[in-house]
């Protein structure tokens, strides 16, 4: 059975949306379970071979002891076969013992939808079959074994974390460079094209619009931006129209390969010196990698550091073939806000083999079996080293501190 992560009160209204009334009513229902022959609300989490086995399916009913007196389907599907795109259909369904029956439209692609469902409780589960037809498509629903839930062991599966911080008190459990917006879905298209022509990388898979946010009826855009521009960003962003929640998430910034360093090094005024820094890391990390460093770069819409060096090739040193060493990096203050310390991350190596000698190249590969795990690539104690060359302070992850 597929645990579904939506937001309990909004969904609670979304699927009683008969009238403000009744959805109140139902929003007010205790999720302890009733006496004997009460009023009782219970959920099944799935109904096997939707959409083939795509669909994500909440099945709420109330009953008065063991009669459903009432039911409302909640289906959200892909648009078609191994679409992302997803709709969604809400149909309050009519009871006539064991059978339950409805129609509607879906949210998204205004198709029909019909409905005719035969339960039957077998021991401490239920089995449902009959027909859902959406637009043309209609699909047969064999479904043994289903368990329902209590309202509480519902709600209790569900979770509301959108991994947005609006208020980090550092950059320890978020990263500097990585924002998320959550945004109405009737405004997320405006807000999006607002971002066209900004020094701004957005998250390519935060655009799907998924069966939580379509249940919540918000979707979370999350965003890679330089951290000496994303406090402003932010309080921009949180002004925009449909935008409810804004800050920081979890980005490429790993803390064991992190170190904390002093600022007033690396400092002009208010801005971090951020070539001199590189050239620094550059320095060490060809120490540490027996390599020459031949540029360094930064990314102009997420600040992201770009070091390349180069050393002779030690397989087959007759060849004098060339590794190419791409490091990436990333430096910001500490935490938001004014602060005497900044953070400075790097990449682990990534390193490519190539014949750069003069006259004819020896064309090679480098392509690992794909059965085959490769190890971390190995870079000779960098960050070590640069925690000591930097005067800086590497994290402790069991006592969740500077070290």
């Amino acid at each position: 059975m597929r645990a579904l992560l939506v937001c309990p009160t909004i969904l609670l209204a979304a699927l009683l949306a008969v009238s403000p009334e009744v959805a109140s009513a139902q929003m007010k229902l205790s999720p302890k379970a009733t006496a004997p022959g009460g009023v009782e609300t219970r959920y099944f989490t799935s109904i096997d071979g939707l959409m083939d086995g795509n669909a994500d399916v909440i099945l709420k009913e109330t009953r008065s002891g063991k009669i459903v007196t009432a039911a409302v389907l909640d289906v959200c599907y892909p648009v078609s076969k191994n679409s992302d795109r997803k709709d969604r259909f809400v149909v309050n369904l009519q009871v006539s013992g064991q059978t339950l029956t409805g129609t509607t439209q879906s949210l998204g692609e205004k198709a029909p939808v019909t409905v005719k469902l035969a339960r039957k409780p077998t021991g401490d589960t239920f089995e449902f079959r009959g027909q859902i037809g959406i637009g043309q498509a209609v699909t047969e629903v064999t479904s043994p074994d289903n368990a329902d839930l209590s309202e509480k062991e519902f709600l209790d599966n569900q979770t509301t974390d959108d991994g947005i911080t609006p208020q980090p008190k550092d950059f320890t459990d978020v990263s500097p460079e990585a924002i998320a917006v959550k945004v109405k879905l009737d405004t997320a298209t405006d807000f999006l094209k607002s971002l066209k022509g900004q020094d701004i990388e957005v998250t390519l898979a935060s655009l799907n619009v998924g069966c939580d946010a379509l249940r919540a009826g918000e979707q979370t855009i999350n965003m890679s931006v330089d951290p000496e521009r994303a406090a402003a960003l932010l309080a921009k962003f949180k002004a925009m129209p449909g935008v409810t929640a804004a800050g920081w998430t979890a980005g490429i910034t790993e803390m064991d390969r992190t170190i904390r360093i002093p600022a007033a090094d690396w400092r002009d005024g208010d801005k971090i010196n951020r070539d001199k820094l590189a050239t620094a890391v550059a320095g060490v990390l060809g120490k540490t990698l027996a390599a020459k460093p031949v540029s360094q770069s930064f990314s102009p819409a997420t600040g992201k550091l770009k070091l390349v060096l180069k050393r002779p090739n030690q397989d087959f040193p007759a060849l004098e073939l060339t590794d190419t060493i791409e490091v990436a990096g990333l430096v910001s203050s500490d935490k938001p806000g004014a602060t005497d310390r900044l953070m400075l991350w790097i990449g682990s190596p990534s390193t490519t083999t190539a014949d750069e000698s003069i006259g004819a190249k020896l064309s090679v590969s480098d392509d690992a079996a794909a059965d085959e795990e490769s190890d971390q690539p190995d870079d000779n104690g960098a960050v070590e080293a640069l925690a000591r060359e930097l005067k800086g302070q590497r994290w402790d992850a069991d006592k969740s501190v500077w070290k």
